[in-house]
Order: C-alpha cells, then sequence, then structure tokens
C-alpha cells in the first residue's frame, strides 16, 4: 500500500466544522454513562473491519491508556471464540458488526441480544459511537491517514 494521500492534522485545518461535528458524535455516549473501555472495544472492532490502519492504533493505543485489559485488545478481532468479553461486550460487539456492515442488516437476534444488555437509551448513545466511528473509518481508509507512533516511553515498557 502507499503512503498517506493526506494526514489527519490536514483533516482537522482543512474541515474543522466537520472535524468537531463528528468528534462531538464520538464523545456522546461516554457522556451518557456508558463504559469507556466498552466504547474503545467497538470502535477497535469497527476500524479493523473497516481497514482503518490509523482508527485501530490510535483505539488501540487510548484503550491502552484507560486500562483495557491487553487480552481484550488482542482478542477483539476474534471476541467470538474468546471467552474474556462479558455477555455486554459480546452484545455490543455483534451490535458493531451489524452496523458496520450494514448491507447485512441487523438481524432480530443481534438486537434481542443487545437489547438484553442495554437500555433503550443505551443502546441510542451505543449507535451513535458505532455511527461516529464508522464515519472516522471512511475518512482515515479514504485519506490513507498515518497510524501514530506510540510513544517512546511505552515502547520501551512494552519490550
Amino acid at each position: 500500500m502507499s503512503h498517506a494521500r493526506s494526514e489527519y492534522e490536514n483533516f482537522k485545518a482543512m474541515a474543522p466544522d466537520v472535524y468537531d461535528v463528528v468528534l462531538a458524535l464520538g464523545q456522546f455516549a461516554a457522556k451518557a454513562g456508558l463504559d469507556k473501555q466498552l466504547v474503545e472495544l467497538i470502535k477497535l472492532r469497527a476500524s479493523q473491519i473497516n481497514g482503518c490502519a490509523f482508527c485501530v492504533q490510535h483505539h488501540i493505543l487510548l484503550s491502552e491508556r484507560i486500562g483495557v485489559p491487553v487480552d481484550k485488545l488482542n482478542l477483539v478481532a476474534v471476541w467470538r471464540e474468546a471467552p474474556i468479553f462479558s455477555a455486554r461486550e459480546r452484545a455490543a460487539l455483534a451490535w458493531t458488526e451489524a452496523l458496520t456492515h450494514l448491507p447485512d442488516g441487523v438481524s432480530d437476534e443481534i438486537y434481542a441480544e443487545v437489547s438484553r444488555e442495554f437500555s433503550e437509551k443505551e443502546l441510542t448513545y451505543l449507535t451513535s459511537a458505532v455511527a461516529s466511528i464508522n464515519v472516522w473509518n471512511r475518512f482515515g481508509a479514504a485519506f490513507r491517514w498515518t497510524p501514530a507512533k506510540r510513544p517512546a516511553a511505552a515502547n520501551a515498557a512494552a519490550s
């Protein structure tokens, strides 16, 4: 794959109004009280599906900073096969995948599963987080934003 067509910083400078709206949409779920670690897991999973390297790296680094267990980060791509995820996390990840692969629609089974774990209000905010990351993924993948480098101190600690 060739290098970036444009960079994230260019997007912020070029279209600050669009940047602000998409950023705000992504922040509503946490402001509404959804668990920040859960929100990061769904953002990571959607970014993996959409092939946005910038967003995958961004959400891995952010997840690490807020204490998401490394095993969950390593296994989110195969969450169905990994017993480490709670029923609530599984429901949110299934919902994320259904909304990210929207041509497949959202089955009654997935809706029932997520509705057992989330109130209607929570589900609305969870959906806003999925919508937001899918928008970010469209920009990041289209312009091939360069993923952030891991901070030097974190590199040393990981070695």
